[in-house]
């Protein structure tokens, strides 16, 4: 008996439960196994289908995002511009509302300043008057202090009234 050797009834043996052995799995084995290898191959077949219409679809989703998010900026910038106008705009008014104002009230105040002006200018000729009649009536009270002069005076104011007259 070698050890390398195998007798020919052992082989003969062993080559037959070999046989049934394949023939069991050849019969039963081999198109479970062959059956879930296929169906694990479309699973995967399907899976990256899936995977790259997932991918397209976020590429598409990416450019949509890129687009809606420079019209967003565009009109950030439209917004910021249009803003930037109303308050240019707004400070115009403004302005021109201070001005509008501030000359109002420097005619109202010229107005004021003028009638105070034309107030004081009859008080002192109200004034000059009254002191031009009190200077009269004294200087008349001395030159007229008597009853000769009176007279005097009374005839030549009548003469003077009948010279006009006539």
């Amino acid at each position: 008996m070698s050890l390398l050797l195998p007798e020919s009834g052992l082989l003969f043996w062993m080559l037959l439960s070999f046989g049934i052995v394949v023939f069991i799995l050849a019969k039963y084995g081999f198109p479970v196994i062959v059956k879930m290898v296929e169906e694990r191959r479309k699973y995967i077949d399907e899976s990256l289908l899936v995977a790259q219409k997932a991918n397209e679809e976020l590429k598409n989703i990416k450019s949509e995002s890129e687009a809606i998010l420079n019209e967003a900026r565009k009109e950030q910038v439209r917004i910021l511009h249009e803003a930037a106008q109303s308050s240019n705009l707004l400070i115009k008014e403004a302005k021109d509302k201070a001005s509008i104002e501030a000359q109002k009230v420097i005619d109202d105040a010229r107005k004021q300043i003028q009638n105070e002006k034309d107030s004081a200018m009859r008080e002192i000729r109200l004034q000059v008057a009254e002191l031009s009649v009190d200077i009269a009536e004294k200087v008349l009270r001395e030159k007229l202090g008597k009853k000769e002069e009176q007279m005097n005076m009374i005839n030549r104011l009548i003469d003077e009234i009948n010279i006009s007259k006539s």
